[in-house]
């Protein structure tokens, strides 16, 4: 596992001398294998690999044991000598007060403290010990959300250049295996096996029967889909940066101008992908913005009368006048 792992860190670079890793650990056989397994190679000096990690751990305070998993990874970060941050967070309350889900509620809650700790520890990357597993059952979510292209890339193993993924190419019977022979009582979240989430009812339903049912290598299969979805996808993106550098006429702080005439030449893909991704440079995101938003705009551009507008959301207004796209954002 250590050489699987080190080779992935070599592959997509994800590891520089000098780097400060801020590690997201649960208790849970990823994170501690990853936690394991990068604080041997920060060690072994043959490796040359020079670098520090440091720890960062959410209590949700959902499940009752979940003081005594702080408490285990507190004390294999002492046995190791990593320095350990934890925080405890009331995700439900955060889930009822702001009516989302208690999964996506967590989501945001721990990466506001991984964030928390990156700057408080002067550190510059995060590490996440998503496995190849999970890359394959949040594309199933995806398809089942309805998502683009985009959603079949499944995990990124780097992205931001910030937040990397070092065990994304291991299974989890490997990471398990490797807890089991390195002697590690991980920690088990005991919600993993109810299937009351989406997640959790891919995991332990729908992969389970497409293995005994139609494909028992379907990990492998739909991680093989990722890959070829993923090149296609970046050179996807790179016509349409082209595409973006020709159509635009002028870019402020607040305003982006395009040239509607030539806008309104370009395949319907390529219009869809180029309004998303001016959006993204305005407004640094297009959270918010369906497909449903997007076919607006661009049949508003069709149309071609001067000075109607569209607000996607309350952060941009997109208006057609002389022959031109504005972009304004409202922030």
């Amino acid at each position: 596992m250590l050489e699987k792992v080190l080779n992935i860190i070599k592959k997509y670079n994800l590891i520089k001398n000098g780097d400060k890793l801020v590690l997201c650990v649960s208790g849970g056989p990823d994170s501690i294998c990853m936690l394991n397994i990068l604080n041997d190679i920060r060690n072994d000096k043959k490796l040359h690999m020079e670098f520090d990690i440091i720890v960062a751990h959410v209590n949700h305070l959902i499940r009752d044991e979940a003081k005594d998993d702080e408490i285990f990874v507190k004390n294999f970060c002492e046995k190791i000598g990593v320095q350990f941050y934890s925080k405890s967070i009331d995700i439900q309350k955060i889930a009822n007060n702001n009516k989302i889900g208690t999964e996506e509620a967590g989501r945001n809650a721990r990466y506001e403290f991984f964030d928390e700790i990156l700057e408080k520890t002067n550190s510059n990357k995060i590490a996440i010990a998503h496995n190849k597993n999970d890359k394959v059952e949040t594309m199933i979510m995806n398809v089942l959300r309805g998502s683009g292209i985009a959603g079949l890339r499944g995990i990124e193993t780097i992205k931001d250049n910030k937040y990397i993924r070092p065990l994304i190419e291991c299974e989890r019977f490997e990471i398990e295996q490797y807890c089991k022979d390195n002697k590690i009582d991980a920690r088990i979240d005991r919600t993993n096996f109810q299937n009351i989430y989406t997640r959790n009812k891919i995991r332990n339903v729908v992969i389970p029967y497409i293995k005994d049912e139609f494909n028992p290598n379907i990990i492998q299969t739909m991680d093989r889909l990722s890959q070829l979805i993923k090149e296609e996808d970046e050179y996807l993106d790179k016509i349409v940066k082209e595409k973006y550098n020709a159509l635009i006429v002028e870019e402020s702080s607040k305003e982006f101008v395009m040239n509607l005439k030539e806008f309104n030449k370009q395949e319907k893909v390529i219009k869809s992908r180029v309004l998303l991704y001016t959006i993204s440079r305005i407004l640094g995101s297009t959270k918010g913005i369906e497909k449903i938003h997007i076919e607006d705009v661009i049949k508003l551009c069709e149309n071609n009368i001067g000075n109607k507008y569209l607000t996607p959301n309350k952060n941009i207004k997109i208006l057609i006048k002389n022959s031109k796209i504005y972009f304004i954002d409202q922030t």
